[in-house]
């Protein structure tokens, strides 16, 4: 049966935000639509979050097993050999991204979420024209519209040859185990895809600006982060920017990189782009209806998420200034909250959002940095610790890495404002204090608890 032409609620976007806000105004009885272009689940599911924790796990298990090899004398050559299938991995983590997208499909019917694929553009603020994938065209008209579009891959135009590298989308594409790839870019997607690439014995280089990565992260994680990375082999090309890129007749590539002094050449297999994103705001006139944009591109939103026109609301890439899968979910949802379960002051608190880097080791974050909380309150201090967790007792020192962790504290009571962590599992041990910093926690609660031992994360209740 066609799609109703009226909707209480119609979402411009399948990713994780506007398919949580669909689903829960759908489970409030609200009439809703949802419109997606590519495929659902968005970045997160298809090309970012999800694929790359996959292969961040491969990577890990690769580093493990050497571990285990040469720290905890097991005999792993005795059976067969052990050797990664770049091809067939690559089968297995597009067929589980693939059941991930039928889920999502499921849960839309469940919750009785009508679905086109298609591509949308504003018409007026109560109507949406879709461009059928299927053919053809489909007027539908909301009481309220969500956009909730995200956002893609920037790839740079200015730079000759530039085309002949790929986005980190395109770094799922590679079907071939590489032998050697590049990738520029000093945020969270170059050194994700850098450092696990680099663990699953690839040949690779990181090309950045400056002299560390992660530079909106607390100077220990920047510092700790490309230590460990120069450590374990990753070649940081600091203070250098991409000037050329050439092809082969073999297919491989050549890049030009340095400065405005000096330039120097690699060739690689690929080369990865990982320059940040842009919100996918053109080509749908939201100006057209009133919508107001900032220089980015980017929806304006205020706290509740409603933009420039009273019934057009935004969460995700295309508005959020924490461009986080969790962070659009969480509005989505509480947005939808608002809107059909009567609950008019239900919106996203952005203060203390927990956030992880899956480097290796890896890297989280919560509060504010040593440099923010100076800036901000006039009584600080810094409680940090710095271990070799017991993990590498067998090893021997060089292949060891440093735990990491720094608390940061202001007033006579020493509230916590901001906690980093470096180290394996800080993703798990950060979700677990995120609550504590959330709560206000002080630092007299932190030394309340008593530490589990031995563990890496007992450091953070007994620090000194």
């Amino acid at each position: 049966m066609a799609p109703a032409t009226h909707y209480q609620y119609l979402v411009i976007g399948g990713g994780s935000g506007g398919v949580s806000s669909a689903r829960r105004a759908a489970s409030y009885g609200a009439k809703t639509l949802l419109i997606e272009g590519k495929y659902l689940g968005g970045t997160c599911v298809n090309v970012g979050c999800v694929p790359k924790k996959v292969m961040w796990n491969a990577g890990d298990m690769a580093s493990k097993l050497q571990i285990a090899a040469k720290g905890y004398n097991f005999d792993l050559s005795s059976s067969m050999p052990i050797k990664f299938d770049w091809a067939s991995f690559k089968v297995k983590r597009d067929a589980y991204v693939a059941r991930l997208r039928q889920i999502y499909a499921n849960n839309l019917e469940k919750e009785k979420v009508d679905y086109v694929e298609g591509w949308a553009e504003l018409v007026d603020k109560h109507t949406v024209r879709v461009k059928l994938n299927a053919g053809g065209e489909a007027v539908y008209t909301a009481d309220r519209i969500l956009i909730a579009t995200g956002g893609a891959p920037i790839m740079p135009t200015n730079i000759p040859g530039a085309e002949l590298g790929v986005t980190s989308d395109g770094f799922f594409e590679i079907a071939t185990y590489p032998k050697a790839i590049a990738v520029v870019g000093a945020g969270y997607i170059g050194v994700e895809i850098s450092g696990l690439l680099n663990a699953l014995g690839v040949e690779s280089h990181l090309i950045i600006r400056g002299d560390t990565v992660l530079r909106k992260f607390d100077d220990m994680i920047q510092q700790e982060v490309t230590n460990a990375y120069v450590k374990h082999g990753v070649k940081v090309h600091k203070g250098s920017n991409v000037q050329k890129i050439e092809k082969a007749a073999n297919g491989r590539l050549t890049v030009h990189y340095g400065n405005d002094k000096e330039s120097t050449a690699i060739e690689v297999d690929h080369l990865i782009w990982a320059l940040g994103r842009h919100p996918l705001s053109k080509d749908m006139n939201l100006t057209e209806v009133g919508i107001e944009l900032d220089s980015r591109g980017k929806v304006v939103t205020d706290e509740y998420q409603n933009t420039s026109v009273p019934n057009i609301f935004s969460v995700g890439d295309m508005s959020e200034k924490v461009e986080l899968t969790p962070v659009a979910v969480a509005a989505g949802r509480k947005l939808s909250d608002r809107l059909f379960n009567n609950k008019p002051k239900s919106k996203l608190s952005y203060e203390n959002i927990p956030s992880v880097v899956f480097s290796h080791p890896e890297a989280g974050t919560i509060g504010l940095t040593e440099k923010q909380a100076r800036e901000k309150f006039d009584k600080v201090k810094v409680y940090q610790s710095k271990f070799i967790n017991m993990f590498y007792a067998p090893c021997e020192q060089e292949d060891k890495d440093y735990t990491v962790y720094k608390l940061i504290v202001e007033g006579d009571n020493e509230r916590v404002v901001g906690l980093h962590l470096f180290g394996d599992a800080s993703s798990e041990i950060l979700q677990g204090f995120g609550v504590a910093v959330k709560m206000g926690a002080t630092k007299a609660d932190f030394d309340s608890c008593v530490a589990i031992h031995p563990t890496a994360a007992e450091e953070i209740v007994t620090l000194r």
